[in-house]
């Protein structure tokens, strides 16, 4: 994945921090991670191409005339032809085709194509395999939960273990997925990341109150992927 540039060493610092407020009031473990994006989508770009290449043959079948015309043109009126020959037709497809998917190398361009739902899906599923790698049951109350954040796709995703999610519903983390996203929106997403991880530990704090029989178990640290 790639290296996010966005985050300074302040961002850290500031993220850091407020994981460790957040955690002095609750038995709750917060896990920060960001990255540059949550998949390379390379299916994607050719799943594009293959369509860009089918729907250039159905222009094709639809208006001949049109594509013969031009050949002619280009044989200065001594093309002779009277129907497209199958191997052009399959020299067309693929020049399409892998033109295409030569294009869609350029990232921000693939990125305006790429269908919200498949970025949305995308990012939960990285968020829910990097939580399973750094946060899932490796707190003695099931009490881990993962702020993620994906930079190139612009969205967020909270995970949380058993037991947060047995008492807290996901709807009650909307307003710090909100703030962060402004926040980052504006050039701002060490102080966003920090602004969720404080609604968060307010959510935390009221379910599961600070006691001694919950060490600091995961790292308070910014990690970035």
């Amino acid at each position: 994945m790639a290296k996010v540039n966005q985050f300074t060493p302040d961002d850290h610092n500031i993220v850091t921090a407020a994981v460790s407020r957040a955690e002095k009031s609750t038995d709750g473990e917060i896990v920060t991670i960001v990255t540059g994006e949550s998949d390379h989508y390379g299916d994607v770009a050719w799943a594009i191409s293959g369509l860009v290449a089918l729907t250039a043959l159905l222009v094709i079948s639809l208006f001949p005339e049109i594509y013969l015309h031009i050949i002619d043109w280009l044989a200065g009126g001594w093309s002779g032809m009277s129907a497209l020959p199958y191997w052009a037709l399959f020299i067309f497809a693929a020049l399409k085709f892998f033109g295409t998917r030569l294009i869609l190398i350029w990232k921000p361009l693939l990125f305006i194509l790429i269908p919200p739902p498949i970025k949305k899906a995308r990012v939960r599923k990285r968020a829910i395999s990097l939580f399973r790698v750094s946060t899932d049951h490796r707190t003695v109350g099931r009490t881990g939960i993962l702020l993620y954040l994906s930079m190139r796709e612009h969205r967020a995703e909270i995970v949380a273990d058993e037991a947060i999610v047995a008492k807290v519903e996901p709807v009650i983390w909307g307003d710090a997925m909100i703030a962060m996203i402004d926040l980052v929106r504006s050039g701002t997403p060490g102080e966003g990341m920090a602004e969720a991880v404080r609604q968060m530990g307010v959510v935390l704090s009221e379910h599961f109150p600070k006691t001694n029989q919950n060490p600091n178990e995961l790292p308070d640290r910014l990690i970035e992927l």
